[in-house]
């Protein structure tokens, strides 16, 4: 009898569609590895407000994120668009309230991979990129990254780093995703399903 296929979790914020672009690429990839489900989940935008709040299921897209989620991915894939080189606030909330998955190790031992876009070029992509591992490596999440074996790392003139996939969206957001943009998300879902793959294999 073959194992339940592995859910690897692509977890993202995107306001204007270019990082969820990036994300169902990386999950493009992540389904291209025999055994490995992609899924897809989001988190609310913070408000300024604080009597504010986002309705339980959104009005379109990815359904928002569950603590189960984290619980039970195999893998995780992390995306925000770049805020003054930092990881989105909406982002930043949810993983301010992970604790007790952190007390758990919930997570520990898990293969995990980041992907951001930027309305710049150099506009904080690595910065942001290097932000969210940090609450990454505190869960005692493994993070890939992309190795210079993708040539596209040294062709590239819009997005795409050994840090993560990234995403060039233009200041009004409108730019396409470029095929090297595209082959290295890809590529990033690919790595950290055969990532979850071998480490199953091993336990």
């Amino acid at each position: 009898m073959n194992p339940p296929n592995l859910i690897i979790l692509v977890l993202f914020y995107s306001r204007h569609g270019a990082t969820r672009k990036l994300a169902q690429l990386i999950a493009q990839g992540i389904e291209s590895v025999p055994g490995c489900d992609a899924r897809l989940r989001t988190v609310p935008a913070v408000s300024t407000v604080a009597e504010a709040s986002a309705p339980d299921v959104p009005a379109d897209g990815a359904p928002y994120v569950e603590l189960d989620d984290l619980q039970e991915c195999a893998g995780l894939a992390l995306g925000s668009p770049t805020r003054f080189g930092n990881m989105a606030a909406a982002m930043k909330y949810f993983w301010d309230g992970t604790a007790s998955q952190w007390l758990s190790g919930a997570l520990a031992g898990k293969p995990a991979c980041v992907f951001t876009s930027t309305g710049s070029l150099h506009g904080g992509q690595e910065a942001t990129l290097l932000s969210m591992m940090i609450p990454l490596f505190h869960h005692g999440l493994m993070v890939l990254g992309l190795p210079y074996t993708n040539p596209e790392l040294m062709s590239t003139a819009s997005g795409g780093t050994p840090y993560g996939a990234s995403h060039w969206a233009g200041l009004d957001g409108k730019n396409a995703v470029t095929d090297d943009e595209k082959r290295l998300a890809i590529a990033l879902g690919r790595r950290l399903a055969q990532t979850a793959v071998a480490l199953r294999a091993a336990a």
